[in-house]
C-alpha cells in the first residue's frame, strides 16, 4: 500500500524555459479546462517521467502520455501544441501502456527541428487531470533542466467526502455540469451571483466537500470549479424551485466565448534560446541603469495604533467606495460607448466585488475592534486574494490581482493624496502598466527606472518618463510581474532588454557606466547655452516641447533655443467649461514671458482621438483616431479655433509667437485659416502677422510638403503620429509598441520628402515628435534637411552635444543611402555603426 496522502514533488520532464498555464498559446489548456499545470517550452528532444508511476495511456499519435503516480495523481504529458495533426510524424514512444517507469526515465523521443516547423509550437504541458482531488503549486518559475524540482502535488483537503446536505423546509436540490470556459473564475461567478440576487431565497454551490454562497464572489470563485465539473445547487426561501431553476441554466449555459482567453504566441524559440534570462520590450526612454527591481504592488500603510472611532472610520470607507464606484461607472460607460465588451465585462466583475459580503463584512468587523478603515480594508482584500492564490490555478490568481487594483483604488481614495509608494530611492520599479500619477509619485522617490508589462512607447506615461529622464521599457510581458522582489537587475532600454541575472561584473560595469553619464551629462549642461553647430559649421536649432509656462522656464534654464512645440490642450481638459479669450491670452503670454526674447511654437487644439473634453460632447466614432482631431475639428466647431486664434493675437511680442496647425491634410485647410487669421488681425487692428506653420503627422500632409509650405511659413514634423499613420499601427497597442519606431524606412522617406518640399519655398523644417529626442536618429534628421529639433527639456545638453561631434555633408551622404535599408531595425544598426552614441 503506498501512502495516498504524502506530498509529491515532480521534477521537471524536459529542459527549457517555463510558462504558467496562463501564458500557453491555447486557450483549452490556458483556461486550465483540462486541469491545473505547467509548461514548458523545451530546448531538449526527450520527455522524461516527472515521478515513479505507471503508464495508464499512450497516445496513438505518439505526442503524450499519461502516467498515474503512487499517490493517484494522473498526469498528462503533453509535448507541443496541435502536434496529434503531425499523425505520429517525428515522435518516438519509448514505453507501453501499463508499464511501470521510475522518476526520470525517458518516455519519448521526438525529432526537435521537424516537429518544431510543423506544429503550432512546441510549448509542451505537464497537467495534473485529476485536479479535483489533488492541486498542483509551482516550485519555480525560471528555467529548468531535466529533473530539476518543478512541482508540488498535494492532495486536497475532504477531497473523496462526499458533502452531506441537510434537506430541510423550503430547501430545494439540484445537480448540474459547469459549462463556463475555465469554470466558475470571476466573470462567470459575477453572472450567478447576480442571477442569485434576483431572488428572495438564499442559495448555495457545493463542490468538492466545500459549499459557498451564491452571494460572495470570492467564496464562489474559492470553490476553484472547473469547467465541466458537476456541482450541487441548494436554495432555501420563499422562491426556492425559480431560484434552483435559474442557477441550473446560469451555470450550464457558457458565456459567449472568451475572446481573450488565447494567449499571444510565444517569441521565436532562437531569438529567447540566445537570451536566457533576458525580457524584451520596447524602448519608451533611454538610459542603461543597473538596481534592485521592486514590483508596485501595494500602497504602504503607516502603522494603525488602533483605537478609531467605528462610526467615523465606516463612513471613511464609505465615501472611499462611492468615489471607486463611480470611477468604475465611468470606465463602464465609456466601454460600453466604444463597444469593448472585454473592458466590460472585467470592470462589472470589480463592481460585483466592490459590492462583495465576503470582502465588506471582514471589513465593517475589523472596523467596529477599532481598526482603521484602510487596514480594514486592505487586509480583508489580502486574506481573500491569498485564498484565491492558494488554490493553485493561474485563472483564479489572476483574479487575485483585480482584488489589488481595487485595493490600490479604494486606499487611495481614502487617503487622499498622503499616499506614496514604499520604493526605495535607486530601484527599478516593475509594474502592470504605470499611470502618469504613479510616475510623477515615482520619480519624486528617486527611482532609477522603470519596467512594464504593457504599456506603449509613445503613451503619456513614457513623454513623461523622457522628460524625467528615466529610462524606460515597455511591453515586457506578464514574465516581467513573476520576478522576485528586489533582485539586482539591468535596465538597458536603447537595447530593449530587462537582463533578469547580471553577474557582478556586469552590475559594476553599469554602474561605472552611470557614473561616466552623469560626469558627460554635467559637461553637457554646462555648455548647453551656446549654439549648436556641426563641425561644419550647421545651427540646428534645438528647441522645447512644453505644456505650461513652468515648463517653458525649465527648458529656459536648461539652455532651449526656443519653445518648439506648446501643447495647448493643457488649458482645456479636466475642467466642465472651456477657458475664455482671456485666460487663454494670460497662459499663452506666460509661456512667451518665461522663454526671454526666445521664439514659442503654439499649437491650436489637438482634442478628439484619444483626448476627449466633457464640454465638447463629439459624436462616437468607430475610429476616433482616424475621426474628428486637430483641425478637423476646428472646422466642426470654428467658434473654439477662432477664440483660441483672437488670445494668441493678443500676445506680445508678435514677432515670437508662431502659430503651429495639428492634423492638415490638404491645402485648401491651411489656406482657409490663413484668411480667417488675416480676418481677425483686421477686426483687431493688429498690423503684424505671427507665423503660421503646419504639423506634418498625417503622410498625405508629408507627401504634400512642397504645396502645403508655399503658403505656411514653416512645417513641423510630429512623428510619433506619423509613424501610427503611416504603418497602420495603434501606438498605444502593446503588441504592436516595439514595431511603431519612426527609423522605419518609410518614414524617413516622409521625412527626406517633406524637406526636400520645402526648400523649394525656401521654408525651415523642424522635427517635434519623439524621434527629435532620439540621439540616435540626429544625424539621419540633419541629413535629411531638418534645422530644427524640439525636444524634452532635460534633453537639450544632450542633443546639442550630439549635433556638435557630428559633420553635416557626411550625415546629407549617409542618410540618403539609409533610405535604401528594409527596416527600422537595419536603419538603427547602420546608425550605431557610422555614428556610434558616446
Amino acid at each position: 500500500m503506498h501512502n495516498n496522502n504524502k506530498e509529491l514533488t515532480l521534477s521537471a520532464p524536459l529542459s527549457g524555459p517555463v510558462l504558467t498555464l496562463a501564458k500557453v498559446p491555447d486557450p483549452v489548456f490556458a483556461s486550465g479546462a483540462m486541469g491545473d499545470g505547467i509548461a514548458i517550452d523545451p530546448l531538449n528532444d526527450t520527455l522524461h517521467s516527472p515521478c515513479a508511476g505507471v503508464v495508464v495511456h499512450v497516445a496513438r499519435t505518439g505526442h503524450a502520455v499519461t502516467l498515474r503516480a503512487d499517490n493517484g495523481a494522473e498526469l498528462l504529458l503533453h509535448l507541443g501544441l496541435d502536434t496529434v495533426e503531425l499523425q505520429g510524424e517525428g515522435f518516438s514512444m519509448l514505453v507501453k501502456e501499463g508499464a511501470r517507469v521510475s522518476n526520470g526515465q525517458p518516455l519519448l523521443r521526438y525529432d526537435l527541428d521537424k516537429v518544431a516547423q510543423q506544429c503550432k509550437s512546441l510549448v509542451s504541458l505537464m497537467i495534473l487531470t485529476n485536479s479535483q482531488d489533488f492541486q498542483a503549486r509551482p516550485i519555480t518559475l525560471k528555467s529548468v533542466k531535466v529533473g530539476d524540482p518543478l512541482l508540488h502535488i498535494i492532495r486536497r483537503q475532504g477531497s473523496g467526502a462526499q458533502a452531506e446536505v441537510e434537506l430541510s423546509g423550503e430547501e430545494r436540490v439540484g445537480h448540474v455540469r459547469v459549462a463556463h470556459r475555465g469554470g466558475l473564475h470571476a466573470r462567470p461567478a459575477a453572472l450567478i451571483r447576480q442571477t442569485a440576487q434576483g431572488f428572495k431565497s438564499t442559495s448555495q454551490l457545493h463542490f468538492d466537500g466545500k459549499s459557498a454562497t451564491c452571494n460572495s464572489l470570492i467564496g464562489l470563485m474559492g470553490l476553484a470549479i472547473g469547467e465541466q465539473d458537476d456541482v450541487q445547487v441548494t436554495c432555501q426561501g420563499p422562491d426556492a424551485e425559480a431560484a434552483l431553476q435559474a442557477l441550473l441554466i446560469a451555470l450550464s449555459t457558457a458565456l459567449a466565448e472568451d475572446s481573450h482567453a488565447a494567449a499571444p504566441p510565444p517569441m521565436n524559440r532562437h531569438h529567447r534560446e540566445a537570451e536566457a534570462g533576458v525580457l524584451h520590450g520596447a524602448c519608451a526612454a533611454p538610459g542603461l541603469v543597473g538596481g534592485p527591481l521592486f514590483r508596485l504592488s501595494a500602497i504602504s500603510l503607516p502603522v494603525d495604533a488602533g483605537h478609531h472611532d467605528p462610526a467615523q472610520q465606516l463612513q471613511a470607507l464609505d465615501a472611499a467606495l462611492s468615489v471607486v464606484r463611480s470611477e468604475i461607472d465611468h470606465t463602464l460607460s465609456q466601454a460600453k460607448k466604444h463597444r469593448n465588451t472585454d473592458e466590460e465585462a472585467i470592470f462589472a466583475a470589480h463592481l460585483a466585488l466592490l459590492e462583495d459580503p465576503a470582502l465588506l463584512d471582514a471589513a465593517q468587523a475589523s472596523i467596529e475592534q477599532g481598526t482603521a478603515a484602510t487596514h480594514a480594508w486592505s487586509q480583508s482584500i489580502e486574506a481573500q486574494c491569498e485564498v484565491l492564490q492558494q488554490l493553485g490555478s493561474p485563472l483564479l490568481a489572476e483574479r487575485a490581482n483585480d482584488l489589488r487594483d481595487l485595493k490600490q483604488r479604494v486606499l487611495r481614495a481614502l487617503l487622499g493624496e498622503a499616499w506614496h509608494y514604499d520604493v526605495p530611492a535607486g530601484a527599478i520599479v516593475a509594474a502592470h502598466e504605470l499611470t502618469p500619477s504613479d510616475l510623477l509619485q515615482l520619480s519624486q522617490q528617486g527611482v532609477t527606472g522603470l519596467c512594464m508589462a504593457e504599456g506603449g512607447a509613445t503613451s503619456h506615461v513614457a513623454i513623461l518618463a523622457r522628460g524625467k529622464g528615466l529610462p524606460c521599457l515597455v511591453a515586457l510581458g506578464a514574465a516581467l510581474l513573476d520576478q522576485e522582489q528586489g533582485q539586482a537587475v539591468v535596465l538597458d532600454a536603447e537595447g530593449g532588454r530587462l537582463e533578469l541575472v547580471p553577474t557582478n561584473e556586469r552590475l559594476a560595469e553599469v554602474h561605472q557606466a552611470q557614473l561616466d553619464h552623469q560626469q558627460r551629462r554635467a559637461l553637457q549642461q554646462s555648455q548647453a547655452h551656446t549654439p549648436a553647430l556641426t563641425r561644419d559649421g550647421v545651427h540646428i536649432e534645438v528647441a522645447a516641447n512644453v505644456a505650461s509656462s513652468a515648463e517653458a522656464a525649465d527648458a529656459l534654464a536648461n539652455g532651449a533655443d526656443g519653445v518648439g512645440l506648446l501643447r495647448t490642450e493643457f488649458l482645456f481638459v479636466d475642467r466642465h467649461t472651456a477657458p475664455d479669450e482671456q485666460e487663454q491670452s494670460l497662459a499663452y503670454q506666460a509661456v512667451l514671458d518665461a522663454m526671454g526674447d526666445k521664439p514659442v511654437i503654439i499649437r491650436t487644439i489637438d482634442v478628439g482621438g484619444d483626448k476627449q473634453l466633457d464640454y465638447l460632447p463629439l459624436p462616437v466614432e468607430a475610429n476616433p483616431v482616424l475621426g474628428l482631431r486637430g483641425i478637423r475639428l476646428a472646422q466642426l466647431r470654428p467658434e473654439i479655433l477662432d477664440q483660441q486664434l483672437r488670445a494668441l493675437l493678443h500676445t506680445r511680442p508678435l514677432s515670437r509667437c508662431r502659430i503651429l496647425l495639428p492634423m492638415v491634410t490638404e491645402v485648401d485647410e491651411l489656406l482657409h485659416i490663413r484668411q480667417r487669421l488675416d480676418a481677425l488681425c483686421i477686426e483687431l487692428g493688429v498690423s503684424e502677422r505671427p507665423e503660421l506653420g503646419v504639423m506634418i503627422e498625417v503622410p498625405a500632409a508629408a507627401l504634400l510638403a512642397e504645396q502645403l509650405a508655399e503658403h505656411a511659413d514653416f512645417l513641423s514634423i510630429g512623428t510619433n503620429d506619423l509613424s501610427q499613420y503611416t504603418l497602420a499601427m495603434d501606438r498605444d497597442h502593446a503588441g504592436l509598441a516595439s514595431r511603431v519606431d519612426a527609423m522605419h524606412p518609410a518614414l524617413l522617406r516622409l521625412i527626406a520628402q517633406t524637406c526636400a518640399g520645402a526648400a523649394v519655398h525656401d521654408r525651415w523644417v523642424g522635427v517635434c515628435g519623439a524621434l527629435a529626442s532620439d540621439p540616435l536618429a540626429t544625424p539621419v534628421l540633419i541629413g535629411l534637411g531638418v534645422s530644427e529639433l524640439s525636444v524634452s527639456p532635460v534633453q537639450i545638453g544632450e542633443i546639442k552635444d550630439r549635433v556638435r561631434h557630428l559633420d553635416a555633408a557626411q550625415c546629407r551622404r549617409i542618410s540618403h543611402d539609409l533610405l535604401k535599408l528594409s527596416s527600422a531595425g537595419a536603419v538603427r544598426h547602420a546608425c550605431h555603426q557610422h555614428w556610434p552614441l558616446s
